[in-house]
């Protein structure tokens, strides 16, 4: 098995075991080592002291060991799965009209994590506790719908400090009063911005306008001073990352949680994903039509573009006014 790079020596074990015992083809022990290798670097982002923009692709696992697997819980495991269907980045080539990655390949990875889990614990018992073996995909479901409340999100934007924080506090602000997705939010360009709008190319390159709330539209003005100070290799990129690119999708997701943690809040419960929930449901308690606001989200389900030209732009602005964050004032510290 040399010819998988960075493999440390229990997940090298684990391959072999698969590979010598069970009789498994090539292509299945391949499958099993990307995933658990996928698997491996999210969670040592996570846990490990990581700059919050470092690329997932770029992280070594050579030091995974049973020590840091005993650390491995059943909150880390929905956590990547969270991760895994809602922020990651799809491989070069691949249609860009979607964030996340199927349902399949999300299973197939689980089956991997789980099949991992068992040879621990019950092929070569160096494990006593196995975190997913009870872990169905109906459950996994049920529970990733969440959002934050009012008071949580202001307690979100409150927490933002630091030397990118012009940066991080517009982008949250676009999540939680535009409620866009996060592939959306990346591929913003300077020129999709307008006075009171931004245009969003969406799933299917679908373009839509959406409107900003008044303390979004500051929160953009305040980053653009900033921003146009410096060159990105891509510079047409409203947002740029440490190394001068584009931001990517896993930084954004790495960025989030840093905020809601120095905000107190379950960093594995949220995500960047969850802030677009966010959007939705604060619209909605504050009055908004759910057509509306589908139409702002821009939900798959909802007829094609031109369907927008029948829905009045002031009735579009309103539902961004509606929002309570739209007016949300950041106190001095």
């Amino acid at each position: 098995m040399a010819h998988y790079q960075d493999c440390p020596q229990i997940l090298r074990e684990f391959l072999t075991y698969h590979e010598t015992i069970k009789g498994q083809s090539k292509k299945t022990i391949s499958e099993y080592y990307l995933d658990l290798r996928m698997f491996f670097r999210f969670l040592k982002l996570m846990k490990q002291e990581m700059p919050y923009e470092t690329a997932l692709d770029t992280i070594s696992i050579q030091d995974i060991d049973l020590e840091f697997i005993k650390t491995i819980t059943i909150t880390d495991v929905y956590d990547f799965l969270s991760y895994l269907a809602n922020d990651r980045e799809l491989p070069t080539g691949a249609q860009q009209d979607v964030s996340g990655i199927g349902a399949a390949a999300r299973a197939r990875k689980l089956s991997a994590i789980k099949s991992f889990f068992k040879y621990l614990t019950v092929r070569t018992k160096q494990l006593e506790e196995n975190p997913v073996k009870d872990l169905e995909f109906p459950k996994i479901k049920r529970s990733l719908p969440r959002y934050l409340t009012l008071e949580q999100s202001q307690r979100l934007l409150q927490a933002v400090r630091g030397p990118n924080e012009k940066r991080d506090f517009a982008i949250l602000m676009i999540f939680l009063n535009c409620g866009i997705r996060r592939a959306e939010l990346v591929g913003l360009n300077l020129t999709d911005i307008y006075e009171d709008r931004l245009r969003i190319v969406g799933k299917g390159n679908k373009e839509r306008f959406v409107y900003m709330g008044s303390t979004c539209k500051k929160a953009i003005e305040e980053y653009l001073i900033e921003r146009n100070k410096i060159i990105l290799s891509d510079n047409k990129a409203l947002f740029g990352s440490r190394d001068h690119n584009r931001i990517s999708v896993s930084a954004v997701h790495r960025l989030v949680k840093k905020y809601l943690l120095e905000a107190g809040l379950d960093a594995t419960q949220f995500s960047a994903h969850k802030l677009r929930h966010t959007a939705a449901t604060l619209m909605l308690a504050n009055g908004v039509d759910v057509k509306t606001v589908q139409e702002v989200l821009g939900h798959e389900h909802l007829n094609t573009t031109e369907i927008y030209t029948h829905i009045e732009n002031t009735e579009l602005k309103i539902a961004s006014e509606a929002n309570p964050l739209s007016k949300f004032t950041r106190s001095e510290q």
